[in-house]
């Protein structure tokens, strides 16, 4: 799980930074090659957009912005911190309960396009576009009342009842709101429908589906090409072993076939990764500070925890880690150990579920070791309780 390079590194970095060390570490390079390469898979009318609010770390965006086609932003605050670091990246802007002064600023900022939520949201789009004098792209976000049979996710944004998107049976009269408004532009559609999908196989079948509505809807409605489809992201990482991640070459494979085979070679296919892009780039590393016995469980006590590290918890399962043995141990105190044995990770924090993993077998780990946990460069930080206790927070090291 973890590179040799990394792991020869570390010694030295626990020397170099703060003592107890803790910190997550991203591998540039590796996200370059990574994302470099998802780009070069795709049919050549698809895009790639990075959601921001994945990991907006300065760092990670810099590495992004000359490899994927644009960003895509879900509130104001991250229209200003992408616009003011990359002035010229195009910006797609999503998300339920957009404030005024949020449409205003996405107007001011030149976002590309606007995924609409609302027949409600639209008005005011309108409105607020009419005011300044404007005409805003805008997608439509429409929510199915059903996935393809056998679909499933933990995480589902559409597909049933939620707050996210137009009923499907509303398209007609939203559509028709649409084309009535002369400060918005209808240029398409968007779905965002699930998260955490692993099998590329089944997100064919989506993509087929909605390449099948979008079809109906734009010769239906009349809409004028080239037309976007935007059909978000969703694609899976496996946190736990055996790590069978979603299978992006077959899933691009199968992809162009439906291009071709639904006619939408001259429309724009647009996606919206952000868990699959970046979250492999990242670890969170934390030193062991106690290990204890609690009736017959042996618990190892690290520095940190799920208001560093909320994944775990977020998704429900005992995360991967690896244990990296430190050598170098100056403490005038004993140095405690635990061999062959089943352990659960905890944090420092005063509730029972500050765990990171549980009932996972080591031959080894002392006081003083690492704790290395992969898989931590996407919705870990920046979806965690920060102020919780108030701890330090973990450094930030990019390599």
């Amino acid at each position: 799980m973890l590179s040799e390079h990394l792991v020869t590194m570390l010694p030295t970095l626990v020397s170099k930074h703060r003592d107890p060390f803790c910190a997550y570490i991203y591998d540039l390079k590796g996200l370059h090659r990574h994302v470099k390469q998802l780009v070069s898979k795709l049919p050549i009318n698809c895009e790639l957009f990075y959601a921001v609010k994945a990991n907006p770390e300065l760092p990670i965006l810099r590495e992004l912005a000359p490899l994927v086609h644009g960003f895509e932003v879900a509130s104001g605050g991250e229209i200003q911190h992408v616009r003011a670091n990359f002035p010229e990246t195009p910006i797609i802007f999503g998300g339920p309960g957009k404030l005024d002064e949020e449409l205003n600023l996405a107007l001011s900022a030149g976002v590309e396009t606007i995924h609409v939520e609302s027949v409600y949201e639209l008005e005011r789009i309108a409105c607020i576009a009419r005011q300044s004098g404007r005409i805003v792209d805008i997608l439509l976000r429409i929510n199915l009342s059903s996935l393809p049979d056998g679909m499933t996710s933990p995480i589902a944004m559409g597909g049933k009842a939620t707050q996210f998107g137009i009923d499907s049976l509303m398209v007609a009269y939203a559509v028709e709101q649409a084309l009535c408004l002369p400060s918005v532009r209808l240029r398409g559609f968007h779905f965002h429908l699930l998260s955490q999908q692993k099998s590329a196989s089944m997100h064919l079948k989506l993509i087929d589906r909605l390449l099948s509505l979008f079809r109906e809807w734009t010769l239906e409605f009349g809409l004028q090409g080239p037309c976007i489809l935007n059909a978000g992201g969703g694609f899976g990482i496996e946190y736990s072993p055996p790590h069978h991640h979603f299978d992006w070459n077959k899933f691009c494979i199968g992809l162009d076939e439906l291009i071709h085979q639904h006619d939408a070679m001259h429309h724009k296919i647009r996606f919206e990764a952000g868990r699959y892009i970046t979250a492999a780039c990242g670890y969170y590393v934390t030193e062991v500070l106690d290990i204890k016995k609690n009736f017959g469980k042996t618990f190892v006590v690290c520095r940190g925890g799920t208001q560093h590290f909320r994944t775990p918890l977020a998704q429900g399962h005992s995360h991967p880690f690896s244990v990296i043995d430190i050598h170098d141990w100056k403490k005038p105190y004993q140095r405690l150990k635990a061999s062959n044995c089943d352990i659960t990770i905890t944090g420092q924090l005063c509730t029972p579920k500050d765990v990171l993993a549980r009932d996972a077998h080591i031959q080894s780990i002392k006081t003083g070791d690492l704790v290395a946990f992969p898989y931590a460069g996407a919705y870990a930080w920046h979806i965690s309780p920060h102020d919780f206790l108030k701890h330090p927070p973990p450094e930030q090291i990019y390599i």
